[in-house]
């Protein structure tokens, strides 16, 4: 009897052992979960934490709410000036409503096939409404945010949104590839070519500019030079005729100085002129001929060496 007891709570506490593992199970912190009933969902469970369903009649599926990836396959597009691309994208999107998203896929194998079609069907339209140029270099990050407004269009009610697609590889076939870039070179070498030709012509300018500032500014020196000098002609011209004016015989001395130190210079000159001529009459006549400051004596008390100091000698 005893053994019995203990046989029969034995299978009484399996029993419930099994059920509650059955009927107990946990949502994590990264999922949310829908409990079925025969297939269909009943209820909807978006916080994390330990719920119970009927064993053997409910089943949970889970779904996970991170952000998830969606990989697409390469394929050739068409672009609006005719070139043919061979793209590669990918896309990230996460299941924002797990009872739409249960209703309109089942599973997550059948969503990410509709989600491939989907974006890759929208990846060609836009990139089929827009050119190579567009796509490589101008406006990339316009296009793909076309993309996503249009891909979540698309998916409205099916309880998924898709918040990022990218464009991996946009390549030109093979084929074509050397033909674009000997065409890209040759516009890129003609603009060059452009840049240089308006860096030569504003060069050219710069410097007709700079010649002429030159010129005037030389023009102006020239001509405050010339004034200048001839100010110091006009000086130097009044002050002669002022010692002219006041001694005309120590003028003329002077002057009958400085023409014998010109002539004079060299070591081997010669000057073919009568002796008796009006160049040499300070030579035939030095005493007689020079003026009065000259031949003054010198005052009492002047050595000798000084008097003949103040005296010019004439050879």
């Amino acid at each position: 009897m005893r053994t019995a007891a203990v046989g029969f709570l034995i299978l009484l506490v399996t029993g419930v052992v099994i059920a509650v593992g059955f009927s107990a199970f946990i949502v994590p912190q990264t999922h949310r979960a829908l409990v079925l009933q025969f297939g269909e969902p009943v209820r909807a469970i978006d916080k994390p934490g330990l719920y119970w369903r009927m064993p053997f009649v409910q089943t949970v599926v889970q779904f996970d709410r991170r952000i998830l990836d969606l990989q697409t396959e390469e394929q050739e597009v068409i672009a609006s000036d005719q070139k043919r691309l061979i793209v590669d994208a990918f896309a990230r999107y996460r299941i924002s409503d797990p009872l739409a998203f249960y209703r309109a896929f089942r599973n997550e194998i059948a969503a990410r096939q509709r989600l491939t079609a989907i974006v890759d069907s929208t990846i060609r339209s836009v990139l089929g409404r827009s050119t190579f140029i567009d796509l490589v270099r101008n406006q990339r990050e316009a296009l793909m945010k076309q993309t996503i407004a249009f891909v979540n269009n698309d998916v409205r009610g099916f309880g998924v949104e898709v918040v990022d697609v990218r464009i991996r590889r946009a390549d030109l076939p093979e084929a074509n590839s050397q033909a674009i870039f000997r065409r890209m070179q040759t516009e890129r070498q003609r603009e060059a070519a452009e840049l240089r030709a308006q860096g030569a012509e504003q060069a050219q300018r710069i410097r007709s500019t700079a010649d002429k500032e030159v010129t005037v500014v030389t023009a102006n020196a020239n001509r405050d030079g010339e004034r200048t000098r001839g100010e110091g002609d006009a000086e130097r011209n009044r002050i002669y005729a002022d010692a002219f004016g006041r001694d005309r015989d120590f003028f003329a001395f002077y002057r009958s100085m400085q023409a014998y130190e010109e002539s004079l210079k060299g070591s081997h000159t010669r000057i073919v002129v009568s002796p008796s001529s009006e160049f040499f009459r300070y030579f035939n006549e030095p005493m007689s001929a020079a003026p009065d400051a000259i031949k003054r004596p010198a005052p009492a008390g002047q050595t000798g060496s000084s008097a003949a100091a103040a005296t010019p000698a004439v050879r």
